[in-house]
């Protein structure tokens, strides 16, 4: 048995239609699965821009008391609209395993949007041990730059492969902090852009759709390992 994940009544404001939304789960680093706690009485509000600091909620783990933060409840309507679903601000993320049972540490989320490739690039990083990810200080030309001790990541959703460029501006922000650079992208990686990650040793990721993080070349076939 995993997570409670709770289901409440979604009423779309710009429509009226109604809709049945389920809490998404999530994996603590302690391997027990997490959600964040819906609220049935409050009202969906519509998503009309994007404030990172408020892209996310924390939610903490009743198993071992961790607070992680994690991208809060959105559910899109069918006309168009992107809903924002309350969350109870005064419960506990619910919580729930069997004993010896263990979330894989890097659970596929299936990516649609920017955002979807930030949570599954955020979920493989705590599958590498990285619990504090945050936004990062400085921001990449382009795409979403993310960081946490020790690393700096590039998150790449645009519909072209990552250049030689975008791998030298990332190695070039990791060698400032200093910090390992990692690179996940959508789109994949043009042939030049992996010749020189490889002599620059920065680990390249490719994002699945389905959400699967696969390494593309041997730095981040050797961080792989740790994760699985």
């Amino acid at each position: 048995m995993g997570a409670m994940a709770e289901t409440i009544p979604v009423c779309c404001a710009a429509c009226g239609r109604r809709h049945r939304y389920t809490a998404p789960t999530y994996p603590c680093a302690c391997g027990t699965p997490v959600a964040p706690p819906l609220d049935p009485r409050g009202t969906p509000t519509v998503v009309t821009r994007r404030v990172w600091e408020e892209e996310w909620i924390g939610v903490r783990c009743t198993a071992c008391g961790a607070e992680s933060r994690w991208p809060r409840p959105e559910l899109g309507c069918p006309c168009g609209t992107v809903l924002c679903v309350p969350v109870d601000p005064t419960a506990a993320g619910r919580t729930g395993r069997p004993p010896g049972s263990r979330v894989p540490a890097h659970r596929a989320v299936p990516i649609r949007t920017a955002r979807d490739a930030v949570t599954a690039a955020v979920l493989y990083l705590r599958g590498l041990g990285h619990r504090d990810v945050r936004r990062a200080d400085q921001r990449p030309p382009a795409g979403i730059g993310l960081a946490a001790p020790g690393v700096v990541v590039h998150v790449d959703a645009t519909a072209g492969p990552a250049t030689v460029r975008d791998v030298e501006c990332l190695w070039l922000t990791a060698m400032a902090e200093p910090a390992q650079g990692l690179y996940f992208s959508l789109a994949g990686y043009t042939e030049e852009a992996r010749t020189r990650a490889g002599r620059l040793e920065v680990p390249l990721f490719l994002l699945d759709p389905s959400g699967t993080v696969r390494p593309v070349n041997a730095p981040a076939v050797a961080l792989d390992a740790r994760a699985g």
